[in-house]
């Protein structure tokens, strides 16, 4: 596992991080409130600009 610390948008950076990525991994708080699983805009964003398959897992 590479780490490392980037400036500017957090969604940018991971698209652009994401591109030579065979999987990306996102998390999401699990919340116990309304209906339907809430994401964050990060995470939403990551499933919709992202060409390589994204995960979710649930972290709380």
């Amino acid at each position: 596992m590479i780490e490392a610390s980037r400036c500017g948008s957090a969604v940018q950076v991971l698209v652009n991080a994401a591109r030579d990525a065979s999987l990306a991994v996102v998390g999401r708080r699990i919340r116990t409130g309304s209906l339907g699983a809430h994401i964050g805009h990060v995470t939403h964003a990551a499933l919709h600009h992202i060409t390589t398959p994204v995960a979710v897992v649930a972290h709380g």
